[in-house]
Parts: C-alpha cells; structure tokens; sequence
C-alpha cells in the first residue's frame, strides 16, 4: 500500500464535532498504523459533540485527546502532508478549502449531520448510530482499495468511485 509508507487522511466538516471526529477514530482503530487519521472544521465547535464522544468510548474508541479543530492547523507548512482530504458534509465541500500540503486527492462523502436539531434525544441517539455505520463501512472500502492499490492514476481513479 503507498510504498510501503503510512498514508495520512483528514476528514473535513464544518463544526469538527461529530461525523470527522467518528471518521478520525475509526480510520486509527480500523487502519492497524497503516494510516493516520487527522479532522477538522472551517468553523469548529468549542468541544466534540458529547454523542459522538460517548459512541466512540462504547465502541472502544474513545480517547480524552478529541478536540475539534480549525482546518487552518493542516495548511500551515510544519502541518503533515495528506494524502487524501475526505469532506464529509456538504457545508464543508461547498467552501473553499484552504490548501493542504502535499497535493491531496479530494473526496466527499456526503452525511447527514447527527448533530443537528432532532425532535427527541432517541432519535439523534439513532443518528449518531446510523452515520457511525456508515462511516465505518465506508472507511473500510476505502481501506481495502489503498491496500490493493500501488499505481496512484489507478488508485486516484478508484478513490473517485468512494464519493457520493
């Protein structure tokens, strides 16, 4: 995969609360080190969303370093290069994104917002549950086509068929 090296992904959305930080973990977890999962917001919440937080330590995710953070942390040249940026709101692939070391290939994956307002906690709870669902099969097709991909026109090509 990648030559051999560790492929680094950022997951954009605007708040960087709830579907990039649940992206972010399950890529580290799901990934084994093969890959290095970075998210952010162009307008970051305070805090991760306290249902995103509680889903990922019940899946045995959590960890007390989630915090939401601007996208401008990643276009600073200390900033790791990425790979691939993966906006995963249409809020968030509607601006225009700043630039991100390193050229990465560009995909969106478009998800409803758990966070948003919901006439009953029970129904954001099923939300939250439904796009984590979603994340992670989609985190592990993405997965499996970088591990069997070593030509990156091949690879860019592929990457394309992963959007929405």
């Amino acid at each position: 995969m990648l030559n051999n090296k560790q492929c680094n992904i950022l997951f954009l959305c605007t708040g960087n609360s709830a579907r990039s930080i649940m992206a972010e973990a399950l890529l580290n977890h799901l990934g084994n080190g093969r890959f290095k999962a970075f998210s952010a917001g162009s307008k970051p919440k305070a805090h991760p969303h306290p249902k995103a937080v509680e889903l990922l330590k019940n899946n045995n995710l959590g960890s007390p370093n989630f915090r939401s953070k601007s996208w401008d942390e990643f276009s600073e040249t200390d900033a790791p290069e990425m790979y691939i940026v993966i906006t995963v709101c249409s809020n968030a692939a509607n601006e225009s994104c700043p630039l991100f070391p390193g050229a990465p290939i560009l995909l969106h994956w478009d998800l409803n917002d758990p966070a948003r307002e919901f006439d009953s906690d029970a129904e954001q709870t099923l939300e939250f549950q439904i796009i984590y669902k979603e994340l992670q099969q989609r985190i592990q097709k993405l997965i499996r086509v970088l591990d069997e991909q070593i030509h990156d026109d091949i690879l860019n090509e592929n990457l394309k068929t992963l959007s929405d």
